[in-house]
């Protein structure tokens, strides 16, 4: 059973641990601003000489997310301790398709992921020997039959994925990530590789976790629940996030079970 711990704050039970797994959008800020109380159980935490692993599917190098999250009000003390799906896809990237023309289904924020071989990027998806799908493009932020149409011609091809994330809330707004271009993809046949939480490959790199005891924390069951089930890491579930209206209508268990995913802990927001 899922325990409670908005009584007795994350402190009950981070004795318990060696290593902590946070996701940051959804749990330490929400797109806009950082959530206070999180930030404090982070910096708890590191008091107790504890290690730490911002791990986000953002589909940019490392650097980038720690700017972006101290321009939000997370200070440099924490910031460094942000490792993302990006980078992780990048180290793949540059070590088995480097010289590979690649076409880019996203944002032109995300350039920078792909900067070191932005030479190799093509209009053309016909060029392309691969697919590199860091997210939506912004004059298509809605629809996904759009990309069925354009990817129908390249199912032979690769796709990389840089963000699992089907959708994530920004404030209020719910908005499609990357993941739900690669469902759309896989489901007319095609293959995806993908950088992310919950696959192990982004947990292994961002940190050496041999036998150590780990928490991972998350509010997507999809993905932060679900690659600590998969390695075999306890759970803390944030419940004031992607599935708070699941969570609020059918209970975390129930919820829980639907994504077929188990979670040791559930708080409404992360707090100590």
């Amino acid at each position: 059973m899922t325990k409670n711990l908005d009584i007795e704050g994350l402190r009950s039970i981070a004795d318990n641990y060696e290593l902590f797994y946070v996701d940051i959008w959804g749990v330490v800020h929400n797109g806009i601003n950082v959530h206070k109380n999180a930030i404090s159980a982070l910096k708890e935490i590191l008091k107790l000489k504890k290690d730490i692993v911002l791990l986000t599917n953002a589909p940019r190098p490392n650097k980038n997310v720690r700017d972006f999250c101290e321009k939000l009000g997370m200070d440099k003390t924490l910031s460094k301790y942000v490792f993302t799906s990006g980078e992780a896809a990048i180290k793949y990237l540059k070590k088995n398709l480097y010289s590979d023309k690649f076409f880019h289904v996203g944002p032109p924020r995300d350039f920078d992921l792909f900067e070191d071989f932005k030479k190799n990027k093509t209009s053309n998806i016909n060029d392309a020997s691969y697919l590199l799908c860091t997210g939506l493009f912004d004059e298509q932020k809605t629809d996904l039959n759009y990309y069925k149409d354009i990817l129908e011609s390249s199912i032979s091809k690769k796709m990389i994925c840089t963000n699992p994330d089907l959708v994530v809330d920004k404030g209020e707004k719910r908005e499609l990530c990357a993941g739900s271009v690669a469902i759309v993809f896989e489901k007319m046949g095609g293959k995806v590789t993908y950088f992310g939480k919950p696959y192990p490959e982004v947990y292994n790199q961002s940190i050496d976790n041999t036998n150590k005891k780990i928490l991972s924390i998350g509010d997507n069951l999809n993905t932060d629940i679900k690659g600590a089930n998969f390695l075999n890491f306890d759970s803390l579930i944030i419940s004031n996030g992607i599935h708070k209206n699941e969570i609020k209508e059918k209970g975390i268990e129930a919820t829980a079970k639907s994504y077929e995913t188990v979670c040791n802990y559930i708080q409404t927001d992360l707090k100590w």
